[in-house]
């Protein structure tokens, strides 16, 4: 029945309205399908208020049923015509990276959409993880939605708290509600970090975002060999037992099963797919067939400079760049390749072929995905957008890369003949690692900086490749048009023929912030201005602005491969600022600041007066000492910890925190018959950590010795040892006094049993700002990796097989 006769007969299905949104894909009204009250109609909603009220009763209600008549509100569908969506988008990738734009790593998926659709060379992220996955969920900028920085180090302020306000919904929530089926696989960087517990509230992990079902990790990156795992909000652990287990084929494998099962089981119901793996943010974890396939290639062997020269040779011939772009000037800070030592360039050489081998592996499972869609019979349908990378390149393994990214986390460069400890496993499960930053600049060409910087084009430039067969037309085309991450949330509307909701759940929406980017799918319209006229960039105090062709850009104070806790400069008078024409010089080669100030002055007001309007303000430069920020996590004010039992799983925001600080652990625990081993209480893991246990021991022997082990960042182990546990209650107290206060200050522990001490050793150095991110606290088991190597070494889960009655932390 045609919806003009369903509405003629006076009954209304929520806000379809007289007549539905018209579709720019089919343009043509839509209509109800099947018989309207029957439980088979279907019809499409106008999406102006979320969910869809719901309709009145259409049938025939009188005292016998026999007598009344049923009927079935129409079930929602998106408008006639709507495609799947399938976005992607890799982590930490660097424009020049992939050879779909230049670079000397082989991507064919993401060949693949380029060549059946378009290539967009013009197109901007946020420059840090986080904010750019805000922004392009939301379709709206980071700041607006809380991300002004990473969750890890928010702050009480609107635009940095990492709080999304319920006024802006997210395109998950938007398609679920118009009648598609959603989901999210990958990483999930924008849950708060003081909500990542168990205890909630779940209103910010995919499934409270509009994704209806979610497989990934919690944080800023994992290790893809035993991640912090989660389906919806359930952490799994599948690695375990399972040797050569990586996530990044798990993941694939999951999202391929996800969409088979939704078109065997509703064959015409649209999916949208949110698929964002962890590669290429360190942990680099390829399997060690793509590092053989990628070392044997050399790709790196000449250098970073010669790399960089050759992607640039690459991206001229392509039409990448256009032949008046101008490879910007290899910076000071960061040394010519030909100015190495053999044993340098051996290193570096080796995290290259590693990085180079997890972009490889990463595009060949998305690769995989694709043709699952393929299989489906499914790809003339769907609209594919593959973003190579959140922001820039990393430069955060610092200026000689590392094999434990949490070094650079808390300020540690790690020598190079050191990294040579970890060269024969280099992204193995032994390893955590980061390349040099010298291959994020290089990756990062024909631009200046890295991730992290927004001011320049090396920390926000990202490649795109987008299609749709049948609506993407002009095949192999380049886009040179100026768009921003926020601009994929209305591509996707415009795409479906689905409105942006006046409200959702009751909340009045604010206008999202993006544009379209379809004008610029047909080819008559490949020169067109763009749409996108001005936007704003600011990240940690660096920014810029970008108006009708112009970019004004503060010159970076502090570079992001020497974090420190230093003071860094006036955030507002301690910045030079540079002016570049972009549509002349697209890579920000020429500065024109002292030759046209007035226009300089024009584009800084133009900055002030977006961060006013979009929350920016106010402007904040710390970087690491932000990690330490007070935040309102479970947490917060306590000083004493209870628990007994099993729990597992933890994040750190909820759990007590033993940095910086003197702290008594007590463990009050009952040995049965036999004797008993296992973890009393842990955080942290392979890459830094502690943990109270009873030693695994070996052929029988040294079984059930009280052990307190601490892992400075798989740096260094120190131990306290106690005696074997007989059979009954016991005490176990270790009291840590510091030698604070002060960020990694070292200290002495006091490990007792029963009353009597049985061991005292201290500590040089302890961990000064972060456990890894992607591992928990525990009690009663250990999860994931463990924090011993050799000594005392033992396999997760490592179950304690005694009972902890109760276990105490106070912390000083």
């Amino acid at each position: 029945m045609k919806l003009q006769n369903f509405l003629r007969q006076g009954a209304s299905f929520g806000l379809l309205g007289a007549v539905l949104a018209i579709s720019p894909i089919t343009a043509i009204a839509q209509e109800v399908t099947g018989t309207l009250g029957s439980p088979g109609a279907t019809a499409p909603i106008d999406g102006k208020q979320l969910p869809p009220p719901p309709p009145p009763f259409g049938g025939v209600i009188k005292e016998k049923a026999s007598e009344s008549t049923p009927w079935w509100a129409p079930r929602v569908v998106p408008p006639k015509g709507a495609p799947n969506v399938l976005l992607i988008m890799t982590d930490d990738q660097g424009f020049g990276a992939p050879s779909t734009f230049g670079g000397v790593v082989p991507t064919p998926a993401m060949d693949r959409i380029a060549n059946q659709g378009l290539r967009f060379t013009n197109f901007h992220s946020t420059s840090l993880c986080s904010p750019t996955r805000a922004a392009l969920i939301t379709g709206r900028n980071h700041h607006s939605v809380g991300f002004g920085v990473v969750g890890e180090i928010s702050t009480g302020f609107p635009g940095y708290d990492s709080i999304i306000p319920v006024d802006k919904g997210t395109i998950g929530t938007i398609l679920r509600d118009n009648g598609y089926a959603t989901s999210w696989f990958g990483k999930d960087h924008n849950t708060p970090s003081f909500e990542s517990s168990q205890a909630g509230p779940f209103n910010q992990w995919p499934t409270g975002m509009g994704f209806e079902y979610f497989y990934g990790f919690v944080g800023g990156d994992a290790s893809q060999w035993e991640p912090n795992l989660y389906r919806n909000t359930t952490a799994i652990y599948p690695f375990e037992g399972n040797p050569g287990w990586n996530l990044t084929t798990a993941m694939a494998d999951d999202a391929i099963q996800h969409m088979r099962q939704l078109k065997e089981l509703a064959p015409d119901k649209p999916f949208f797919v949110y698929y964002v793996p962890g590669g290429t943010h360190a942990p680099h974890h390829p399997t060690p067939e793509w590092v053989k396939k990628i070392g044997d290639m050399h790709l790196f062997d000449e250098g970073w400079n010669k790399v960089r020269e050759t992607i640039f040779a690459n991206q001229q011939r392509l039409g990448i760049m256009p032949e008046n772009a101008k490879l910007t000037p290899w910076p000071k800070d960061l040394p010519e390749w030909e100015s190495l030592s053999l044993e340098q360039k051996k290193l570096y050489i080796k995290q290259a072929d590693v990085y180079g081998a997890y972009l490889a592996y990463t595009d060949n499972e998305i690769g995989r995905v694709i043709q699952a869609v393929e299989d489906l019979d499914e790809l003339d349908n769907t609209l594919i957008i593959y973003i190579g990378g959140d922001n820039g390149a990393s430069a955060e393994g610092m200026l000689d890369g590392t094999p434990n990214e949490f070094t650079t986390f808390n300020g540690i460069p790690v020598p190079v003949k050191d990294q040579f400890l970890w060269y024969p496993f280099w992204g193995s499960g032994r390893t955590f690692p980061h390349f040099a930053a010298g291959w994020a600049w290089a990756m990062d060409t024909p631009f200046k900086w890295v991730k992290q910087v927004p001011s320049h084009f090396g920390g926000t430039a990202q490649g795109v490749a987008m299609s749709w067969p049948g609506h993407i037309t002009d095949l192999g085309g380049i886009r040179r048009q100026f768009h921003h991450v926020i601009d994929i949330v209305p591509t996707i509307l415009e795409s479906t023929g689905i409105l942006q909701p006046d409200a959702i759940n009751g909340v009045k929406q604010s206008p999202v912030e993006g544009v379209s980017m379809m004008y610029a799918w047909d080819k008559a319209n490949a020169d067109a201005p763009s749409a996108r006229k001005t936007q704003y960039f600011e990240m940690l105090g660096n920014r810029a602005i970008y108006n009708d062709g112009w970019v004004a850009a503060t010159t970076p104070a502090t570079t992001p491969w020497k974090l420190s806790t230093a003071a860094p400069p006036d955030v507002i008078t301690g910045y030079n600022w540079e002016l570049y024409n972009v549509k002349d010089d697209p890579t920000q080669f020429d500065d024109l600041a002292a030759k046209m100030p007035d226009k300089l002055k024009e584009m800084q007001a133009i900055f002030y007066s977006e961060a006013a309007k979009y929350n920016v303000l106010p402007l904040d430069n710390s970087t690491l000492a932000r990690w330490n920020t007070p935040r309102p996590d479970l947490t917060a004010g306590r000083t004493e910890f209870n628990y007994s039992g099993e729990l597992s799983g933890v994040p750190k925001s909820a759990a007590p925190s033993i940095l910086n600080k003197s702290y008594t652990i007590t463990a009050e625990v009952e040995i049965p018959d036999g004797g008993a081993e296992g973890m009393v209480v842990t955080e942290g893991g392979r890459f830094g950590g502690y943990g109270l246990f009873l030693s695994k021991g070996e052929f029988g022997f040294g079984k059930g010795k009280v052990v307190f082990l601490y892992n400075l960042l798989d740096l260094k182990r120190t131990v306290w040892e106690g005696p074997e546990l007989e059979p009954g209650k016991h005490t176990i107290v270790f009291d840590y006094k510091s030698e604070g206060p002060g960020l990694g200050k070292g200290g002495t522990g006091v490990l007792s049993v029963d009353g009597k001490e049985v061991a005292t050793n201290s500590l040089e150095h302890g961990t000064p700002i972060t456990f890894p991110e992607d591992e928990s606290f525990d009690v009663g088991l250990d999860t994931r990796t463990g924090v011993a190597l050799v000594e005392y070494r033992y396999d997760a889960p490592f179950k304690f097989t005694g009972k902890i009655d109760k276990l105490t932390f106070e912390l000083k």
